[in-house]
């Protein structure tokens, strides 16, 4: 790990290769295809040919919420609200249909312009004008807690931020978010709001393509990882043992353990954050069954502590997960509630998945080091591939389905 040199991720990416708009269909966007060893390439629509007859895909289907907040000071100053995560209530479901004041842990723009005072944000809900009222609490490192109120008691937070914020686009996204991105900026099987950026491997399923896979034999099962702003943060440290991973929340029910547990070998990850959940629960598994908690709660993985365990990584994933399992059903819960900071670099052994539907990601990125993981120094053939080939990138550019030699799914 301390051997691991950011500088050896990169690539050059021309602006011009960064897609800033979405295909016009969903499903017509380029697929590049590495089955271990071969790159070729077709459009996404097709998937279903390339996916293993019962193999299990596994969505996010967490949901984006329009998490940045445009506020004007009298004076004319524009500042900018970046609604992270809940803090009062701490519960997303519980936050979103609050009909009182609640907290929130945000990154503010402009910062040095909002000294004092509240700030406040007109909004239009059936032709009625409403206010929306912000109010620094504390700091919080680089966030602030802030508290958000309104004008009328027959709205949720949920209503108000729906009326009254943007789409939040990446940074690298370089245009004002539009109405078309309101539904182009969520898969089509979101469901539980809480992220503040898309898993953007599931834009380009369509009802279609779902359709076709279903008819293979391939089946589904949702876990809800709350994408946050950190997956955006670059890699500032030369060394990558000296980045700090962002942490994000996840959720996964019961069911979809058993799901996971029945169909071991042939589990495909529908984007990185469908594989930090997956590999995430392997860990929870070990810890509970070697009554571990490394210092920390059960349900939290730290970024490193997957790779500070001596014989336990031994333990095989069907033991891993049953003792999971087992742990959910004499504790009565039908939902894992949990976190993760885990950071998967070259020379992490996959436990979980054998197969990855992905995006192409930036260079310096933690996520470029999650497929090299993943494929190995392979990475560079397909991206050069992907670059040769006029493939779009990032959030919305083209999707890959990538196998390695020693994940392959079971017949």
């Amino acid at each position: 790990m301390e051997d691991i040199n950011i500088s050896d991720y990169y690539y050059e990416l021309p602006e011009n290769r960064i897609a800033q708009y979405p295909v016009s269909e969903r499903d017509n966007s380029r697929l590049l295809l590495f089955d271990g060893q071969n790159i070729s390439s077709d459009v996404f629509r097709n998937i279903d040919r390339y996916i293993p007859k019962d193999s299990l895909l596994v969505f996010n289907n967490t949901r984006v919420i329009r998490a940045r907040l445009h506020f004007q000071k009298p004076s004319g100053a524009n500042i900018e609200v970046f609604c992270l995560e809940p803090l009062s209530p701490a519960v997303y479901e519980s936050s979103f249909s609050s009909k009182s004041p609640v907290e929130w842990k945000c990154i503010i723009g402009n910062l040095k312009k909002w000294k004092t005072g509240v700030l406040i944000l007109r909004f239009i809900v059936n032709n009625e004008e409403y206010d929306l009222m912000a109010e620094k609490v504390s700091s919080d490192g680089e966030a602030w807690r802030i508290r958000f109120g309104w004008n009328n008691d027959d709205l949720s937070f949920g209503e108000v931020i729906q009326a009254s914020g943007h789409t939040p686009l990446p940074p690298y996204i370089n245009r004002e978010d539009s109405n078309e991105d309101s539904e182009r900026y969520q898969t089509i099987y979101s469901v539980v709001k809480g992220s503040v950026a898309a898993p953007t491997a599931g834009l380009h399923f369509t009802e279609y393509v779902l359709d076709r896979l279903m008819e293979k034999g391939i089946r589904k099962t949702d876990i809800t990882l709350h994408v946050g702003a950190g997956t955006f943060q670059p890699v500032r440290a030369r060394q990558i043992s000296d980045h700090d991973m962002h942490c994000e929340h996840f959720f996964v029910t019961i069911n979809t353990i058993y799901d996971l547990i029945e169909n071991q070998g042939r589990i495909i990850a529908v984007g990185t954050t469908s594989v930090r959940t997956l590999e995430s629960l392997f860990w929870l598994g070990v810890k509970i069954k070697t009554k571990s908690k490394s210092g920390l709660t059960w349900n939290t993985i730290n970024q490193w502590e997957p790779y500070n365990y001596d014989n336990d990584h031994n333990i095989p994933v069907k033991d891993s997960m049953a003792s999971l399992a087992d742990y959910m059903v004499k504790n009565k819960l039908t939902v894992l509630d949990a976190s993760t900071s885990i950071m998967i670099i070259p020379g992490y052994k996959f436990r979980m998945i054998n197969g990855l539907i992905t995006n192409f990601h930036q260079p310096r990125s933690t996520l470029l080091l999650l497929i090299s993981a993943w494929i190995g120094n392979s990475w560079l053939d397909i991206y050069k591939y992907a670059l040769d080939n006029g493939f779009r990138f990032l959030s919305y550019g083209d999707s890959s389905l990538l196998f390695n030699s020693f994940n392959k799914p079971r017949a």
